[in-house]
């Protein structure tokens, strides 16, 4: 008998193609525009996110949307339908509420909220409170705490863009400003969140040289605490000219909240230095432009976040909403995962 050997070849074994995470912005979905210089904060089980007032109804005193789970997006229910009578009277001309700052403080939401006029330092900023953010929750509704701070063409800064942070010593501060001399902050009484000393000078945090007469185009300062530093968040040039906005967005670091903020290479944010965190162009296709005004929130996994706007060129340079992760690298400084 004639033996037939057939030879089976074993197939090689399949190799497991890594599965990269979608990255949260190209998850996003929902009310994600026109949203500008948004912050969030989650209470319970829900996110809120507050932004500077520019749709329709009450949603152009300050914009708010909720989400469960940080990716879908819808309207909520707005904190104001008109301006306080103190702000229409203190700001003639102003029609609408800017760049909102949310915190939680002994109790009770503290948002903070500028009022002005486009280019003008005749500004103020305000503050409401409420005991919940859920409408639907006993205790809900907002209360005018009144002006906090406020800026006249006779000042050097520009009373915009609160941002409300607690040092490590229990101390409250409020960081504000937009171009004129820079970034500014200011010592607040824990008790009520208004100034400590109505005539006290502030602490400069951030300035760019710029020829005499020139406005120190540096806007948009956020504060938070992470593995024994103060971060500043703070967005150099131009933002709100859709597409064509050159925003950008730089974070520097100090031991302490008053600074110095330095960047990685040792540049100080007080001479228009600082670390790039999200350029002017992502690189998401060249879609977004000018990434800015960003806020920074913790969640409850212990995981950092910045939210953000940038002008979406796909829908007629709209800005709409952006949500990075931080990742801390080997020295310590954050990525911000756009993609």
């Amino acid at each position: 008998m004639l033996a037939i050997c057939i030879a089976v070849v074993a197939s090689p074994p399949a190799i497991a193609t890594p599965q990269v995470p979608v990255a949260i912005n190209d998850r996003l979905g929902g009310d994600l525009a026109p949203v500008h210089d948004p912050v969030v904060i989650r209470e319970g089980d829900i996110y809120h996110l507050f932004s500077t007032g520019i749709g329709e109804g009450d949603q152009r005193f300050i914009s708010a949307r909720v989400s469960r789970d940080r990716i879908h997006w819808e309207k909520g229910a707005a904190p104001f339908d008109r301006l306080p009578g103190w702000a229409t009277a203190a700001i003639p001309g102003a029609t609408n509420m800017w760049a909102p700052d949310i915190s939680f403080v002994d109790g009770r939401y503290r948002l903070y909220y500028s009022v002005s006029t486009f280019g003008s330092n005749r500004s103020a900023i305000g503050l409401a409170t409420t005991a919940t953010l859920d409408p639907a929750a006993p205790g809900y509704g907002w209360r005018d705490e009144g002006l906090v701070v406020m800026s006249t063409p006779t000042d050097d800064f520009n009373a915009i863009d609160p941002a409300f942070v607690a040092d490590g010593q229990g101390r409250h501060w409020l960081a504000l400003g937009s171009f004129w001399t820079g970034l500014k902050l200011f010592a607040l009484d824990p008790r009520t969140g208004k100034l400590l000393r109505a005539d006290e000078k502030p602490i400069a945090l951030a300035a760019r040289p710029v020829p005499a007469g020139a406005p120190s185009i540096v806007e948009a300062p956020y504060i938070f605490a992470h593995g024994g530093y103060y971060w500043l968040l703070a967005s150099y040039d131009y933002c709100c000219k859709g597409v064509n906005s050159t925003y950008y967005t730089v974070i520097a670091r100090s031991k302490t909240v008053t600074g110095p903020y330095l960047g990685k290479d040792g540049s100080s944010m007080l001479a228009g230095g600082g670390t790039i965190l999200l350029r002017a162009d992502l690189q998401e296709k060249q879609r977004f432009r000018g990434p800015g005004h960003p806020g920074h929130f913790r969640d409850a996994d212990g995981n950092d976040y910045v939210v953000y706007h940038a002008y979406d060129r796909e829908h007629g340079g709209a800005p709409t909403l952006r949500i990075a992760p931080l990742r801390w690298d080997a020295d310590g400084w954050p990525i911000a995962q756009v993609q």
